[in-house]
């Protein structure tokens, strides 16, 4: 967990960079991404060098040359600013090295393609270089943290619908599907790679020991996690969240997911986790065929739901948050997919968030879905929870508050047995899915749950009329003793 000694460091070099002229918070993410970049490529080449010399041996796959010293962060950091600056900006200097090292070393160069480096001064350079020195980040928990904690200060929705879904909300969602060191595990909207680090994590505290195999290791590094992302700024963002996370290669792809171009979601992953953008709608000509034979639609949160049906193995499962307007929305392709999850596929859990959930960003109430790909239907029953509270109050300041519902959810949802007597009265109850068919397929918990009107009781009119002549008798009497006090 991140402590009030790092908030504060990282505080200071976000007002430096506002101070600085750069206001915009994703451009300050990704200005800080590129020199934790630069900084993780220089540790990276010390790990290596000090392997070198306890074997005796040359440096395996060197990142840096000798003629390339002078680009690394333990080089330059103490520089005067203005060389420093020159250093970073001049051609084959440290920025043009980070866009072109990737033959020779980390993954995340590959998304350096129109990167820019926008630092304009030698003063903040120098300053940021410092502050971010000056940072202890040698364990991968503090790393994480403080990136986790850097992404904490996107406080506004980025374009067509993206937000940053709330980490709670995630691990949430990470608990309930339970990933294994087998699964893939793809988010096909990934944004920061916010569902794929919390799996990484999710993985290494229940699977630590199984980890030190060297297939599954390497499994975990190259082939687990995948995820895809059209906005370059956010696949940057992302990468370095899970190289920051200890995930060095994950598998990004820069490609608008819907599209044809998207050859490497077929049938790969094991496991979805997403939260798909809601806004906007697509012309179906830009939309790759197979997911309109599974959803005839220009809405997106319909489309990636067509998506992940694509891109899931048999067998694979899927938690991903859809607006509520999916579960009972009246149109032909709304009614298309729900159909698809419910009579093709096996359609487990309904869980409704309320609306506050997502603010400052959004206000629309949403749900998570929970569902396995089968192609041969096997839903029976669908499990709905009404989720109240989740720990953090629901208006746009959204400060901690008692009243958290997410252990019970994830408790009830891994013992369903126990759910099946629940009354219709309760949080959580279990739906037959023929009663959902007979209800046009409405998957919104306000058409199952029953409500308990309780009776009250008034005093008759003639009694309330008394009651209050008594009360303007006392009144009057207490004005004349207070008459009678003042003389």
């Amino acid at each position: 967990m991140i402590t009030g000694d790092l908030k504060s460091q990282i505080d200071k070099v976000w007002l430096a960079f506002f101070s600085g002229g750069l206001t915009n918070p994703i451009t300050v993410i990704e200005q800080m991404t590129y020199l934790l970049f630069v900084r993780r490529l220089d540790e990276l080449q010390t790990q290596r060098e000090s392997k070198a010399t306890l074997l005796k041996r040359p440096i395996e796959d060197p990142i840096y040359t000798e003629s390339e010293s002078e680009l690394r962060w333990s080089h330059f950091k103490n520089m005067d600013p203005a060389v420093m600056h020159r250093m970073f900006t001049k051609q084959d200097g440290v920025f043009d090295f980070l866009r072109n090292v990737g033959s020779r070393s980390a993954s995340f160069t590959k998304f350096m393609k129109g990167a820019t480096f926008m630092i304009s001064t030698p003063r903040l350079l120098a300053q940021v270089v410092e502050m971010l020195s000056n940072i202890d980040m040698s364990d991968r928990d503090t790393k994480g943290d403080v990136y986790e904690y850097l992404l904490s200060k996107i406080a506004t929705a980025g374009q067509n619908g993206q937000f940053r879904t709330p980490r709670h909300i995630i691990r949430m969602m990470v608990d309930l599907v339970e990933p294994t060191p087998e699964d893939v595990i793809c988010d096909p909207a990934c944004g920061t790679a916010g569902f794929l680090t919390v799996a990484g994590e999710y993985i290494r505290e229940h699977f630590d020991s199984e980890l030190y195999n060297d297939e599954v290791k390497q499994h975990f590094q190259d082939k687990m996690f995948m995820g895809m992302e059209f906005d370059p700024t956010m696949i940057r963002i992302g990468g370095m969240n899970l190289m920051l996370h200890g995930i060095e290669n994950p598998q990004l792809f820069d490609v608008d997911a819907l599209s044809e171009a998207n050859t490497s979601f077929t049938q790969k992953a094991t496991l979805v986790l997403a939260n798909p953008p809601f806004k906007g709608s697509l012309d179906g000509e830009a939309v790759d065929g197979k997911i309109l034979s599974i959803v005839d639609s220009k809405k997106t949160e319909l489309l990636f739901l067509g998506l992940i049906l694509k891109g899931l193995k048999l067998g694979g499962r899927a938690a991903v948050i859809v607006p509520d307007g999916v579960l009972f929305g009246g149109s032909n392709a709304h009614l298309q997919i729900r159909k698809e999850l419910i009579d093709r596929q096996r359609l487990q859990a309904v869980i409704s968030m309320p609306s506050g959930v997502f603010r400052p960003y959004a206000g629309v109430s949403t749900a998570v879905l929970v569902f396995t790909k089968t192609d041969s239907g096997g839903t029976d029953q669908v499990w709905f929870y009404n989720m109240k509270a989740d720990g953090l109050s629901l208006d746009d300041k959204r400060q901690p508050v008692e009243a958290n519902d997410i252990a019970e959810i994830v408790s009830r949802y891994h013992d369903l047995k126990s759910e099946t007597g629940r009354s219709r009265t309760d949080r959580s109850f279990m739906v037959p899915v023929q009663e959902i068919r007979d209800n046009k397929y409405d998957l919104s918990i306000n058409r199952y749950k029953e409500v308990v009107y309780e009776e009250k009781t008034y005093d008759k009119p003639s009694v309330i009329i008394s009651q209050i002549e008594a009360l303007d008798q006392e009144r009057a009497a207490l004005l004349n003793e207070l008459k009678t006090m003042l003389g």
